[in-house]
């Protein structure tokens, strides 16, 4: 009873003050419109397999283009500081690089989940707490609502732009590529693994079922824990890691 329902939200949740954070993790079961405009509000959903047409023939293109540049022998890493002892990086080292661009995109999804989409806005700041619910407070406030489990293209799109740019700016051009396009596979896996969190149904006992178990215990218990979704992995060393207490009471 704190918003009217009838209206788009966004505009309403920043005079919540105090009482957000608490009503923003109360879930509940209904569709959200954030915005007054159809086209806005058409923009902000999304069908998961939207994200995979659009990423997945750019994960394959620049992989292509990364491999046959690399297959060139012109890219030597520190070659900016000194030819003299510069390192040549061959061909062959690109599933290496690739996957050290999955596993940096797998803490940055850790790091971006709990310190900008977990951020606790000012009760008295109108418009942090309106960004927070746009980016992901309201998938708390509705976390059955399909259309908005995966990240829409238009938008993700400057945001993987920027991380496009930093890399090029830190390593050598192929190298920055090479980096890039397995962080960007690496999204699109998450962002379909988010989606399979929240309506698929994995066989008990697997990898996916223990996620999902995971992530449903994030959403409606440990709100403030439980930040990997593709992987348990760095809830461990940032000490963020759910009970496995409250699994075992559950079976």
């Amino acid at each position: 009873d704190l918003v009217d329902w009838q209206k788009p939200l966004l505009w309403q949740v920043g005079y919540l003050g105090e009482k957000y954070d608490e009503w923003v993790h109360q879930p509940v079961d209904r569709p959200i419109r954030l915005f007054h405009s159809d086209i806005l509000e058409f923009l902000s959903k999304t069908a998961w397999y939207v994200v995979f047409m659009v990423w997945t023939p750019v994960v394959l293109y620049l992989s292509w283009v990364s491999y046959t540049s690399l297959a060139q022998g012109n890219t030597r890493l520190f070659s900016s500081f000194t030819t003299e002892y510069s390192i040549p990086v061959h061909k062959y080292y690109f599933p290496f690089i690739f996957l050290l661009g999955m596993f940096l995109w797998s803490l940055l999804e850790y790091l971006i989940h709990r310190f900008v989409f977990h951020m606790k806005p000012p009760a008295s700041n109108y418009y942090l707490i309106t960004l927070h619910f746009l980016l992901h407070g309201q998938h708390h406030k509705s976390p059955f609502d399909s259309s908005r489990l995966v990240f829409p293209p238009v938008p993700a799109s400057l945001v993987i732009g920027f991380f496009y740019g930093v890399l090029r700016l830190l390593l050598p051009e192929v190298l920055g590529l090479s980096v890039f396009v397995g962080g960007l596979c690496g999204y699109v896996i998450y962002d379909m693994m988010h989606y399979y969190l929240h309506y698929g149904s994995p066989k008990k006992g697997t990898y996916l079922y223990g996620l999902k178990a995971y992530h449903v215990k994030h959403h409606f218990e440990h709100q403030k824990s439980g930040f990997g979704i593709s992987t348990r992995f760095w809830d461990h060393p940032f000490r963020t890691l759910i009970p496995e207490e409250t699994f075992e009471k559950e079976d």
